[in-house]
Parts: structure tokens; C-alpha cells; sequence
């Protein structure tokens, strides 16, 4: 116990000095993160919005699909990745292995079929009158699907959410794709996982109270903009 409550004090100190490392931990997963979670909401949820308010033959294996895609593999998505962007790959002359691109590519391969079984979801428990509804009064194709996301804003927020919480705590792509390299493609993930293996405890616990801060604060915005 005794070796606990030391190291959470010196975590505590290490945040309060801002010290670089963590520093830099922080930024690049912050970072890598926001930009995933951007990458991926512009796929992902389109996609979801389109699968759930279109019928076609084969819309059930789509949707089984779907879900299996949810529970890939980190490591298999980064084995994918880095096959495609290594020297011998196709965008090998990109330069773009172990670096923070890479990593967004990566977490967002991950976060796309999050966040398209998310608003999958919310469409399937949506009021099946919405779309009718809109084309009665006038609306066309288009203008009554923008109305059903409107209804279901909450719904697609949580599926950003769900997405962001996915590639802020992603280790594994983080570490074959980013390499992992101090100052620049470290993540608080990463960091966490090699600082503790040293021994570094307190660093270790710096990051991770610092990493549950931010999903806290992600989630009470959240909260906040449904209370709104």
C-alpha cells in the first residue's frame, strides 16, 4: 500500500510540473485521436446511416459484417496497415510507417465500425415513421434522411463518443505503426505500457489518471450537450 500511495504522489507531482514526457504523451494522443475520430465519423457514420435506411439483397450478411468488424483485432488491423504503408508495400514512398499519420490511419481503420453499428443502431430504434412523415409533407430522399439524423443527433454523438474512447485507449496499432518513439509518436497508451515494464511506476500512473481525466471530460460534455 505503502508503495502505491508514494507512486500516486509522485504521479500527481510529475502532472503538476508538466513534465515533458507526459506532456508529450498527452499531445500526440490527443491529437492522433481528434483526427481518427474526425476521419472516422465522416466514414463511418454515413455508411451506418446508409445501411440502416436502405433494404437490399444481402443486407443481412452486411450487417453481420459489420459487427464482426467491431471486435477486430487491434494487431491484425495494424499488421494490415503496415503491410500497405511498409517500404515494400504500395505507399511505401509515402514515408509513411512510424508516424503520427500512420497512426491515424490505423485507429481509424478501428473506429469506423464503431461508430456505423452505433448509429446503425440508433436508426433501428428510431420512430420507423420519421422518413415517411418528411416525404408526406414534401421533403425529397435526401432532406428526410438529414431530418432522421437531426432526430437522432444524441444517438450519433454517442457513436463519436464510442469511437473517440476506442482510439484514445488503442495500444496496439499505436505501437506497430507509430513504433513508439519518445517526442514523437509516443502515446499515453504506449507510454504507459513501457514505463510500467521499466518500472516506472509513477509515470506509468501519471498518464493513466491523466488518460481517465479525459474520457471523464469527454463523457460529461457529452452529458452536457443532451441536457442541453
Amino acid at each position: 500500500m505503502d508503495f502505491f500511495t508514494e507512486s500516486f504522489h509522485t504521479a500527481l507531482d510529475l502532472i503538476a510540473a508538466r513534465d515533458p514526457d507526459v506532456v508529450s504523451a498527452v499531445t500526440v494522443s490527443i491529437v492522433v485521436s481528434l483526427w481518427s475520430t474526425l476521419f472516422a465519423a465522416l466514414a463511418g457514420i454515413p455508411a451506418g446511416v446508409a445501411l440502416g435506411v436502405s433494404e437490399f439483397p444481402g443486407k443481412r450478411w452486411a450487417v453481420t459484417l459489420l459487427n464482426t468488424l467491431m471486435a477486430l483485432p487491434t494487431v491484425v488491423v495494424g499488421l494490415f496497415v503496415y503491410s500497405i504503408i511498409s517500404r515494400q508495400g504500395p505507399l511505401g514512398g509515402m514515408g509513411l510507417l512510424f508516424t503520427p499519420s500512420a497512426m491515424v490511419i490505423g485507429q481509424t481503420v478501428l473506429a469506423v465500425p464503431i461508430m456505423a453499428n452505433f448509429t446503425l443502431s440508433a436508426i433501428k430504434g428510431a420512430d420507423p415513421r420519421i422518413i415517411p412523415t418528411a416525404l408526406t409533407l414534401g421533403a425529397g430522399p435526401f432532406a428526410s434522411v438529414r431530418r432522421l439524423v437531426i432526430e437522432l443527433r444524441f444517438g450519433i454523438m454517442a457513436a463519436v463518443i464510442a469511437g473517440f474512447g476506442r482510439v484514445i485507449a488503442e495500444v496496439g496499432v499505436a505501437m506497430m505503426l507509430g513504433g513508439n518513439i519518445r517526442g514523437y509518436t509516443r502515446t499515453m497508451t504506449t507510454a504507459i505500457a513501457m514505463e510500467t515494464g521499466k518500472g516506472e511506476f509513477a509515470l506509468g500512473l501519471a498518464l493513466g489518471l491523466i488518460l481517465m481525466t479525459v474520457a471523464l471530460i469527454v463523457n460529461l460534455f457529452l452529458n452536457f450537450l443532451q441536457q442541453r
